[in-house]
């Protein structure tokens, strides 16, 4: 796979936390549902992440995967079209994990903000643990054993993103510059013919004395063209006109998400922890009791006391869920005090219901037939793993552990 192919790769993953709420529909889901169609994606179920924090307890991991990918499925996570696979089932990221630990400076991973973040969120917690300081190299190794060019994540993580950057570039350094790289590189520019070789050496010249992104992004377009080159000189040349080696593993670029706009039934961030949130797959009633009972604006203590949308956690949910002309009722009927807060939910609670009936019909199918739920998973980790082989093949020759 050469590295210009990358960039249709994407990769994503969860941690197994039991069954999902709908942040993780309107955060997450949506969007892997629509990248699936524009890229070839690799999802998966990170389940040694969660040994990083519950390896003290991990009797609920196996559930809560399950749960889990049944959500993936009622959500329209398809199949057919995107790899689901379970990190443990791959060994390949915990042996490329390893290998790039070896590269790795202790003071990158210290650095990352969510280190500490995490450790002072979880104080209760023993996490004096090597696997707690070294899980931002084990999803950097997550990414590269895919050579995944885009990494969906929110604006709190891409300093994930950049470190992985950072760790294949500092890999292609070392690693990327096999004997007599230039010779092979400038034998591989004339096999393009003279025409496509003059061409290149321009674009060449000017990304490298004129920092000049566009002709770079042009030679890459030319380079993925040639047909009388091999995947081995196309690699040379992408990393020569960068002026480095050979890219063996390409630098991952994240592609940022909307944070998902949908509050808890308290206005904060719908959280499991904060117990404030609707399943994916909540039961007609309970979402109906739930929306019910949500706090509304404080100001209005009887029926008839006018209040403000903007100071009540339902309207961020009409936000979401509600046309423009529902939107108008509310706002009016709201400072009018024309109608009630019961009045102001029940085209919500309708709204997130009708939402959620084809991911009921949809999880019914996986729930009553375990064994598809299995295949698929099956299937997906031979697909990842013939993924990930090919980048081990490369990595352990590049680093003289290719033995024959």
């Amino acid at each position: 796979m050469s590295s210009v192919d990358s960039q249709q790769r994407v990769l994503s993953g969860m941690r197994p936390t039991g069954k999902l709420h709908l942040g993780h529909y309107h955060g997450v889901l949506k969007n892997w549902v629509k990248l699936q169609h524009e890229f070839e994606c690799f999802f998966f179920v990170a389940d040694w992440h969660a040994l990083t924090t519950n390896y003290d307890d991990p009797s609920g991991i196996e559930q809560s995967v399950w749960d889990m990918v049944i959500d993936w499925l009622a959500a329209g996570v398809n199949p057919g079209s995107s790899t689901m696979f379970i990190q443990s089932q791959v060994p390949e990221h915990a042996e490329l994990h390893l290998l790039l630990s070896m590269i790795t400076p202790l003071g990158w991973l210290e650095r990352i903000p969510t280190f500490k973040d995490q450790q002072e969120k979880l104080r209760e917690k023993d996490l004096a643990t090597y696997g707690f300081l070294g899980y931002p190299l084990l999803q950097s190794a997550d990414i590269l054993v895919y050579r995944a060019g885009k990494v969906p994540v929110g604006a709190d993580q891409v300093s994930h993103v950049e470190i992985t950057r950072e760790i294949a570039r500092r890999f292609n350094h070392l690693y990327g510059r096999e004997p007599g790289f230039e010779e092979q590189a400038e034998g591989a520019i004339v096999k393009m013919g003279k025409k496509n070789a003059k061409l290149y050496r321009t674009l060449k010249k000017r990304y490298q004395e004129e920092g000049d992104m566009e002709a770079l992004e042009t030679a890459r377009a030319l380079l993925k063209e040639q047909q009388n080159i091999s995947l081995g000189d196309r690699e040379r040349l992408y990393g020569y006109i960068e002026g480095g080696g050979k890219v063996i593993l390409p630098e991952p670029q994240p592609l940022l998400t909307p944070e998902s706009k949908l509050p808890g039934l308290d206005g904060q961030k719908m959280s499991k922890s904060y117990n404030n949130y609707i399943g994916l797959r909540e039961e007609p009633d309970s979402v109906a009791q739930k929306i019910r009972t949500m706090q509304t604006d404080p100001q209005r203590v009887r029926r008839t006391d006018p209040g403000e949308p903007e100071k009540c956690p339902v309207w961020g949910m009409h936000k979401i869920y509600s046309d423009a002309d529902t939107q108008e009722w509310v706002q009016t009927g709201c400072r009018s005090a024309g109608i009630g807060c019961l009045d102001c939910k029940k085209p919500l609670i309708d709204a997130i219901i009708e939402e959620q009936r084809p991911l009921h019909e949809r999880a019914r199918e996986y729930e009553g037939n375990p064994d598809l739920v299995h295949s698929i998973l099956q299937e997906g980790r031979e697909h990842a793993r013939d993924a990930a082989r090919d980048t081990l093949e490369e990595v352990r020759a590049a680093m003289g552990l290719h033995y024959r």
